[in-house]
């Protein structure tokens, strides 16, 4: 079946003449019109049954309900589609879901009927959607969650909360001046995550050699060349020095666990991922999808007191596993293995939860910054049952106002899953699909689950309120966060760089002749003494085509040597940034670089210092 649903400020229609011989029969033709109404257009396909017709209608009522709207049409319309039904399989299924949507101030327009009509769709971000709906496959083996399984029944009440704490209808509120909250809102409300052509980063990715599709392996597993391997491997050890700077203590737990312990069968029905189950000596094993069974296993050996809590454990996962869906595998968007950075906070109630969270807010906003994505850069929602957001309303306000513009809210009238409270920051891209990055969860539910228990004033046993952090997300989606960024630079007409602490090569050394090359190895071994990458490009090019290149590596200072250099106190440097050649001390360069370092990790080049060592790379 296939439909196409528009939320209208109204239809008016006429019916012209009979199409077919089983067209339905109507005793007076007239022209009809509806105002404030979901229209439905629907084509019913060769092979669907009543299963297609209920999971339709159910779509369909799950999407007014977010809209706020009780009024549908059900349009038949035979253009949607080449492979249609029999008429009278057509009709049946077209009555079926009509009267399943008693519920509803529900009507049709004649089925078999040529008709002309005038329409007017509304202009929010639920205002049109598209559906293909099929029924299940009967060879489908994969296992999921009873939680994935439920996720899609969840009823969610799509807001949007302004800085003063009000929340509209995400139909009513304005986005004039919120366009990314618009994509952000439609994207999740809809649920469509599936990509139907590669992001600009994906080919920036391989240009820059920084990463490419393993075909050996599952799709969603990437390799990471040098490149690749010393920007993330940058990435991964500042996520972790800001975790434990905040008090989180650094642990490392297995990557796969038997799926028949007590405590995992548990928490599949209340985690909706797909996972990679593995067979293993009479064992169902399957590969993590995140650290939290780990971290809560080993806290539950730890005595806590009250006095301990919050109580902070932190994992960088190297990887985290998830069988997402082939057709949302996507670059360095969506993986099937990841690297997360995840730390928890058992905390001893709401309040002291609350104020954790209000922490890690600020640290998930600082690492982002640091990272080179800022504040424009991304939009919040955040998602909560009615019960918490009642109880917790200056809180969640107060979180709101911290992000500095309005939020979307998810709003669920009974607890679904595990944590009342989730929020997170999602970036839009170029093609205008979101992804989150920061994230945290307010958990009431896995202390008990794993039987993690602290000792409260009055000597009795409690169970801890947990915190779920990422300060930063998958580590992989940061890069692509960067090269997204770069690539909407390149549209615009600006040069796109690293940040300088995570180019691979932060100076390129050039020298004019080969008579200059023992002054390079010299100033080179200088410059790398003061933690600062730095290559020759030492080959037998032209001047020009080893300047280019540079360029085209995204290398923020050039330095050419020649006669003039050599016998210079001062270095002549090109700056990729501002596109001007300065003269500078060799002190004052460094400290230059090193101001726009400060505070971050270093590591060497991850290549031959000499360009003339290094093997081209087929991408």
């Amino acid at each position: 079946m296939r439909i196409l649903q528009l939320h209208c400020d109204y239809i008016e229609y006429t019916p012209t003449k009979k199409e077919i011989k089983m067209a339905e029969d109507i005793e007076n033709p007239e022209t009809k019109r509806f105002e404030e109404i979901v229209v439905v257009f629907v084509a019913i396909e060769d092979d669907d049954d009543s299963s297609v017709a209920q999971n339709a209608i159910s779509q369909i009522k799950n999407s007014m309900e977010k809209i706020g709207c009780k009024k549908l049409l059900l349009y038949p319309y035979a253009h949607l589609s080449s492979n249609l039904a029999q008429p009278s399989i057509a009709m049946t299924l077209l009555k079926e879901m009509e009267d399943n949507a008693s519920d509803l101030e529900v009507s049709h327009s004649p089925f078999g009927w040529t008709k002309s009509y005038n329409i007017k769709v509304k202009g929010h971000p639920l205002a049109e959607s598209s559906k293909v709906i099929t029924k299940d496959s009967k060879d489908n083996k994969e296992i999921t969650s009873e939680a994935l399984k439920g996720e899609s029944k969840i009823r969610s009440y799509w807001k949007i909360m302004s800085l003063d704490g009000t929340m509209v209808n995400m139909a009513d509120f304005d986005f004039s001046n919120h366009k990314k909250l618009e994509i952000l809102s439609k994207y999740e409300s809809a649920k469509q995550r599936r990509v139907d052509e590669p992001p600009p980063h994906v080919a920036l990715m391989k240009k820059m050699t920084i990463a490419d599709y393993e075909p050996a392996s599952d799709s969603g597993n990437l390799r990471f060349y040098p490149n690749g391997r010393l920007i993330k491997s940058l990435i991964e050890q500042y996520v972790t020095d800001r975790v434990k700077e905040y008090g989180g203590y650094e642990v490392e737990t297995p990557i796969m666990y038997d799926s028949e312990h007590p405590s995992m069968v548990s928490y599949f029905n209340r985690f909706p991922a797909r996972q990679y189950n593995i067979d293993s000596d009479g064992k169902k094993l399957f590969l993590r999808f995140a650290a939290c069974f780990g971290q809560f296993l080993m806290a539950n050996q730890y005595q806590l007191s009250y006095k301990n809590l919050p109580f902070k454990l932190y994992e960088l996962t190297r990887y985290s596993f998830r069988r997402e869906q082939s057709g949302e595998l996507v670059g360095l968007r969506r993986l099937r293995a990841f690297t997360m950075p995840d730390c928890h906070s058992f905390c001893k109630d709401i309040d002291q939860a609350i104020d954790e969270l209000k922490i890690r807010f600020d640290l998930s906003k600082s690492v982002l910054h640091e990272l080179g994505i800022d504040e424009s850069d991304y939009e919040m929602a955040i998602r909560f049952t009615e019960d918490f957001y009642n109880e917790n309303k200056s809180a969640i306000e107060e979180l709101v106002k911290k992000h500095g513009k309005p939020v979307l809210v998810e709003m669920w009238k009974e607890k679904f899953f595990y944590f009342v409270l989730k929020w997170e920051f999602n970036f839009i891209d170029n093609m205008g699909k979101a992804s989150a990055l920061s994230t945290d969860q307010i958990d009431v539910e896995n202390a008990n689950r794993y039987g993690i228990e602290f000792v409260d004033e009055n000597n009795k046993t409690q169970h801890p309120i947990i915190l779920h952090n990422s300060p930063s997300g998958a580590i992989e989606r940061i890069i692509y966060v960067l090269l997204e960024k770069a690539a909407k630079d390149i549209k615009e007409g600006k040069k796109p760089q690293y940040p300088l602490w995570l180019a691979p090569t932060q100076v390129r050394v050039i020298p004019l002749k080969e008579e200059f090359n023992d002054f390079c190895e010299t100033l080179t071994d200088k410059i790398s003494a003061n933690n600062i990458r730095v290559d020759i490009d030492d080959r037998n090019e032209s001047i020009g085509k080893r300047i280019r290149e540079a360029e085209k590596e995204w290398i923020r200072y050039i330095l050419v040597i020649g006669e003039k250099e050599v016998n210079s106190q001062n270095l002549s440097i090109r700056d990729r940034q501002t596109g001007n050649v300065r003269e500078l001390g060799f002190y004052v360069f460094l400290k230059e670089i090193n101001e726009q370092t400060k505070g971050k990790p270093f590591t060497g080049l991850n290549l031959s210092k000499h360009l003339s060592e290094r093997p081209p790379l087929m991408v």
